[in-house]
């Protein structure tokens, strides 16, 4: 059997039964992976071993390809052979005693405690003050913005998630936020007493500019669905007015969370705040608490002398 053929009759899979960015990224894979084959002289899938895998995937790490994307290539090979596999039983799976390549240990961005009361206090251009001059679009805006900083930080929020809010999501007097995660998933997060009086000031705004029928909370100036490359745009914008840097939505998820763990010390809690799958998810912002009890050690006990605390460090074993 042909490689060229197999994948392609395996596109038919990847559009039925994949999201549209994972099909797309696959089939990245997937072609990546005919090409290396091809250069090594080999056309048909009988006479892939699990040594040419492994050298594809090797190959791809001299390149520069991250762990993570690596992981990928693996998963759209894995998929591509059990798809393999329903159809020809008789057929090897060199890829399936492949180990994966470990993920590299990512800590999150993440705000101070002072620097997201900075950010979310502070002064700034967006306030409507002296640097942006004040018209029914300005205040609208500066309405929408506050409501949605404090919301994105009160309730940890991705930035997905705070697009798709809809009105009929909001309870105002329970001060509880409907939200849609990941695959669909439900759960209700707590909203704050600050974004609720952030959200009071915006939705008469949001209603004499809502086009008719648009159910979304938060709403461009022509009165549509506010889009997460506006949210990000916005978000970055208060960072550098405010912070002096870059700033990404996600951080302040991460930021709330943090600071949650922090005060709370409970990680379960974290858990069904953030809408995490499993609890080792949320293990990250242990990690994080650490490392701000270490800075906090090393710059104010008399003591100290440690040594800088490596970039990622891991739990003894």
């Amino acid at each position: 059997m042909r490689v060229a053929e197999i994948i392609a009759d395996f596109d038919t899979v990847l559009t039925q039964a994949y999201r549209p960015a994972s099909a797309s990224a696959y089939r990245t894979d997937l072609h990546l992976w005919r090409e290396f084959l091809a250069e090594q002289g080999i056309d048909h899938i009988e006479s892939v071993q699990a040594e040419h895998l492994r050298h594809f995937i090797r190959r791809e790490r001299a390149r520069g390809v991250a762990i993570r994307s690596l992981r990928r290539r693996f998963a759209a090979l894995r998929a591509l052979y059990r798809h393999l596999q329903r159809q020809h039983p008789q057929l090897p799976d060199p890829s399936r005693h492949l180990r994966l390549p470990k993920l590299e240990q990512h800590f999150p961005d993440w705000l101070t405690v002072d620097q997201a009361q900075q950010l979310l206090d502070g002064p700034g251009s967006s306030d409507g003050g002296p640097a942006q001059p004040t018209t029914a679009q300005t205040r609208f805006a500066t309405t929408r913005d506050r409501a949605m900083m404090e919301l994105l930080y009160s309730s940890a929020l991705r930035v997905s998630e705070l697009v798709a809010i809809d009105l009929d999501h909001l309870d105002l007097a329970g001060a509880w936020l409907r939200v849609f995660g990941k695959g669909g998933k439900e759960r209700m997060v707590p909203v704050g007493q600050v974004a609720l009086t952030a959200l009071r000031t915006y939705l008469p705004a949001r209603a004499a500019v809502a086009a008719a029928e648009v159910q979304a909370l938060f709403l461009n100036q022509r009165g549509g669905r506010l889009s997460v490359r506006s949210v990000q745009r916005i978000v970055d914008g208060w960072g550098r007015d405010r912070l002096g840097q870059a700033l990404h939505p996600h951080t302040l998820r991460h930021s709330a969370a943090s600071h949650l763990l922090q005060s709370s010390g409970d990680l379960r809690a974290v858990q069904d705040f953030l809408g995490h799958a499993g609890i080792a998810t949320t293990a990250i912002y242990t990690h994080l608490d650490h490392q701000h009890l270490a800075a906090v050690y090393d710059s104010a006990h008399p003591r100290a002398h440690r040594a800088p605390p490596r970039q990622n460090p891991k739990e003894d074993r």
